[in-house]
C-alpha cells in the first residue's frame, strides 16, 4: 500500500462534501507531476484529504476505490485523455486536524512533499510521514 495527499480548496470541494458523497472522483489535476502521481495510485491506497488556501490543514483521510481513467471534466481540453482522475472513498476524518504550520516546524517532516512540493495537489508521503501524522492527528489507522 502507497500513502499520498490530496489538496482540494474547501471552498471548491470540503470534506465535508467528500464525506457526504462518500466516493467522488478526484478532478481537476492539471499538472504532469500530479498526474503521474495519481496514475501511480493503486486500489486501497490511502491518502490525506487536505484544505488548502483556506485552513491549511489535514481534515481526513480517504482511499482509492477506483484507478486512474480519463478526466470526464475535462472534455474540451482533455482530447487525448491526456488528464486523468480517480475516485476517492471518504475513511474518516482526522480528529484533530493537522495545520500545515506545525508540520513545518516539525523536524521530522522536512522533507515531507507537501512541503518540498508545495503547489503539487498530488504528493506522495513515505510510511514514516504517514505514521508521524497520523500520531499528530490522533488517527488510528482504522477503517469503519
Amino acid at each position: 500500500m502507497a500513502y499520498w495527499l490530496v489538496k482540494s480548496e474547501p471552498d471548491a470541494f470540503s470534506w465535508q462534501q467528500q464525506v457526504r458523497n462518500g466516493t467522488e472522483p478526484w478532478t481537476g489535476v492539471r499538472n504532469h507531476q500530479a498526474k503521474r502521481n495519481l496514475d501511480a495510485m493503486r486500489l486501497g491506497d490511502l491518502a490525506f484529504f487536505y484544505h488548502s488556501n483556506i485552513g491549511r490543514e489535514i481534515v481526513g483521510v480517504v482511499e482509492v476505490a477506483k484507478e486512474a481513467y480519463p478526466d470526464p471534466t475535462v472534455a474540451a481540453d482533455n482530447p487525448k485523455g491526456q488528464w486523468i482522475c480517480v475516485d476517492m472513498r471518504a475513511v474518516g476524518a482526522m480528529p484533530a486536524p493537522v495545520g500545515l504550520a506545525a508540520m513545518k516546524a516539525d523536524p521530522a517532516l522536512a522533507d515531507l512533499a507537501l512541503i518540498r512540493q508545495s503547489r503539487l495537489s498530488v504528493v506522495p508521503v513515505s510510511s514514516e510521514h504517514w505514521e508521524h501524522i497520523c500520531r499528530l492527528g490522533g488517527w488510528s489507522g482504522t477503517r469503519p
